[in-house]
C-alpha cells in the first residue's frame, strides 16, 4: 500500500479551508438508600441492610446567598492528561470531504455522533486522542461531505458558550439594577415561592441562575423574547400566566417557568457537549438534524426554542435577526465580550486531585451514578453517596462530609455548600464542588477557608425533596458543570465515575475493583476511603 505523505494531507486541508464558505423540577426520582452501619475494623456481612429510600436530587430549589470575594489560594495537584493513541486509518480522500475545525469541549465521540460517521472516516494530519478525550482546539479534521438529502439547522453560530453559563462573563452583572433600569413588568412582579417566601422578578432570575449555573443574561433575554416582561409588559393572558411559553398548569408563574426553562436550556447545552443531542423535534412532530458545526451555546438555543414553537416560529427565533439580535440589543456585543472568556474549556484543563468526600475508614454507599446536577434535566454531573445507618429514611447522621481538596466556601444555601478550589471565593471562576443535602447545623459557613478533610457538614435530606439521608456532589469549571463521565471524569482517590444506560446507574472503578451504583444500598455498593 502506498501511504500519503503528511505534507500532501496538509495541502489538501489548506485547499479545502480556502475554498470553504463560512457556514425542578417536579421529579419522579428513584430512591437512594443508606448502607448498613459497620465498624471500620470489622468485615461487613453481605446481609440485607436496613436502608432508607430517597430521591437524591433537589425538587424544591433552596435559597441563594451571594458569595464574598477575597480568600487565599490553596494548592491543587493536576492529574495527568490522557495520552494520544495512533488509531487513525490510512489516508483516503477518494470521496468529497468537508473541513471541520475542532472547538472547545470537542471529543472524537461527540464529533462522530454529530456528523453521523465512524472514526475510520475522519482524517487528520495529527494523531488524535482517545475517543472520549478532548481534541485540541483548532485541530483540522477532514469529514465526509454531508448528504444533500438531509435537512440541517442553520449553521451560523449566534450565542457563545460563555454566554450560557454562570461563568466569568457574568461577574459584575447586577440583575436587580438592570431590571429596575428597564422599568418593565418584571421590575414590579412578585411571586410567593414555597421554598423561599415572596420573591420579586430579579430575585427569581438570580436564584435560578445561581442554582442551575446559568447566565442571568440568557434567562432575561428569553423572558423578554417570549413575553416582553423585561423591557415592556405582557400583551395577552398566556404571557401573563406562562411567560416563557411552556403551557403546563404545573409550571404556572414565572418561577416555575424558569425552572422548566433552566432544565431545558441545560439539557440542550450539555447533551450537545456529550454528543447525545443530534436532532430537534418540533411541537408538530417534525424533525431536523442539528448542524454539526454549531457550538454548544448556539445548539442550546436552537434546542430550547424548538420545545415551545412551531417550525416557522422557531426559524424566526434562531435567525440572526431574531433572538440573537434581541440578546445583543439588551446586553451589547456578544462575541466581543465572550472573546475574553473563550475557550470555555481549555485544552490543558485537568481536574484537581480530589479525595472521596468522607472520613477514611467510614462506610458509605455509592447510591447514585451520573445524573443531573440540579433540575430534572441537564448536565449528568452529579454523584450520590449515603452514610451507613441502622434505620431507614431521613435519619440524622453524625458522619461528616469532608472537603475533598483545599478551598474556600463561596456560597451556602438551604442544604447547599459550594467549595471554591481556586480560593478566590467566586464560584464563577475556576473549579468548584457543589455539595447538596448538607444539614444546617454544623455546616461550613460562607467565607470559611477549608483544608482537605475539613468538615463540610452532615448528610441529610435538606435542600429539596428527599426520602433518605445522603450527599449529592457535582463539579463545575468556570461556571460550566463538568460531566461526571466526560473528558475529565469524576476522579476521587483514583475511583473513576462511569455512567450507566440510564440516570443514577453507573459505576466507580479503581484498578480491578468495580462498585455499581444502586438505590438498594446493599453490601456491594459500599465504598470505604482508605486510611493513609
Amino acid at each position: 500500500m502506498v501511504k500519503t505523505p503528511r505534507f500532501i494531507l496538509i495541502a489538501i486541508i489548506t485547499t479545502l479551508l480556502t475554498s470553504c464558505a463560512g457556514n425542578s423540577g417536579l421529579w419522579g426520582l428513584p430512591n437512594t438508600p443508606t448502607p448498613l452501619a459497620a465498624s471500620p475494623t470489622t468485615a461487613v456481612v453481605a446481609t440485607q441492610p436496613l436502608i432508607p429510600s430517597l430521591a437524591p436530587s433537589p425538587s424544591i430549589t433552596p435559597l441563594m446567598v451571594l458569595p464574598v470575594p477575597g480568600s487565599p489560594t490553596p494548592g491543587m495537584l493536576p492529574s495527568q492528561p490522557p495520552q494520544a493513541t495512533a488509531t487513525l486509518p490510512p489516508i483516503n480522500t477518494s470521496g468529497p470531504m468537508d473541513v471541520y475545525q475542532s472547538q472547545s469541549g470537542d471529543t472524537l465521540n461527540a464529533v462522530m455522533n454529530r456528523f453521523g460517521i465512524s472514526a475510520d472516516q475522519i482524517i487528520s494530519d495529527v494523531v488524535l486522542p482517545p475517543k472520549d478525550a478532548l481534541i485540541p482546539i483548532g485541530t483540522l479534521l477532514l469529514i465526509p461531505k454531508r448528504s444533500a438529502a438531509v435537512e440541517f439547522s442553520p449553521s451560523k453560530r449566534t450565542i457563545p458558550d460563555s454566554e450560557i453559563v454562570l461563568g466569568p462573563a457574568t461577574i459584575g452583572f447586577d440583575i436587580m439594577e438592570y431590571v429596575n433600569v428597564q422599568n418593565g413588568f418584571l421590575a414590579y412582579y412578585t411571586e410567593y415561592v414555597m421554598s423561599g417566601g415572596t420573591l420579586n422578578g430579579a430575585q427569581a432570575v438570580e436564584r435560578l441562575a445561581q442554582e442551575n449555573s446559568l447566565s442571568p443574561r440568557i434567562l432575561l433575554a428569553i423572558i423578554e423574547y417570549e413575553s416582553h416582561w423585561v423591557l415592556g409588559k405582557p400583551t395577552n393572558l398566556a404571557q401573563d400566566e406562562y411567560p416563557l411559553g411552556y403551557v403546563d398548569y404545573r409550571y404556572r408563574g414565572l418561577f416555575r417557568q424558569l425552572m422548566w426553562a433552566s432544565g431545558t436550556l441545560s439539557d440542550g447545552f450539555y447533551r450537545w457537549r456529550s454528543g447525545d443531542l443530534i436532532e430537534l423535534t418540533f411541537i408538530d412532530g417534525s424533525t431536523m438534524r442539528l448542524d454539526p458545526n454549531l457550538n454548544a451555546g448556539t445548539a442550546a438555543i436552537q434546542y430550547y426554542f424548538s420545545q415551545t414553537h412551531t417550525r416557522t416560529e422557531w426559524e424566526q427565533a434562531v435567525a440572526p435577526s431574531g433572538f440573537p439580535a434581541l440578546y445583543a440589543k439588551m446586553f451589547g456585543p456578544t462575541w466581543e465580550r465572550s472573546a475574553a472568556f473563550e475557550p470555555a474549556i481549555p485544552d490543558n484543563l485537568t481536574q484537581p486531585e480530589l479525595s472521596l468526600p468522607f472520613v477514611p475508614g467510614k462506610v458509605w454507599a455509592f447510591t447514585g451514578g451520573p445524573h443531573s446536577a440540579w433540575e430534572e434535566k441537564g448536565a449528568l454531573a452529579a454523584l450520590d453517596f449515603a452514610p451507613a445507618a441502622d434505620i431507614t429514611g431521613c435519619v440524622e447522621s453524625n458522619e461528616w462530609v469532608v472537603a475533598p481538596a483545599a478551598g474556600v466556601v463561596a456560597r451556602t444555601a438551604t442544604g447547599v455548600v459550594i467549595l471554591d478550589l481556586d480560593g478566590d471565593g467566586n464560584e464563577q471562576t475556576g473549579w468548584d464542588i457543589m455539595f447538596l443535602h448538607i444539614r444546617s447545623d454544623g455546616k461550613a459557613q460562607q467565607g470559611t477557608v477549608l483544608q482537605k478533610d475539613d468538615h463540610i457538614g452532615h448528610a441529610s435530606c435538606e435542600g429539596g425533596i428527599s426520602t433518605g439521608t445522603h450527599v449529592h456532589i457535582a463539579r463545575k469549571y468556570n461556571g460550566e458543570w463538568m460531566l461526571a463521565d466526560g473528558p475529565m471524569p469524576f476522579n476521587m482517590d483514583g475511583w473513576i465515575a462511569h455512567k450507566g444506560l440510564v440516570k443514577y446507574k453507573g459505576t466507580l472503578t479503581k484498578d480491578d475493583k468495580i462498585v455499581e451504583a444502586s438505590t438498594s444500598g446493599t453490601f456491594e455498593t459500599n465504598v470505604i476511603r482508605a486510611k493513609k
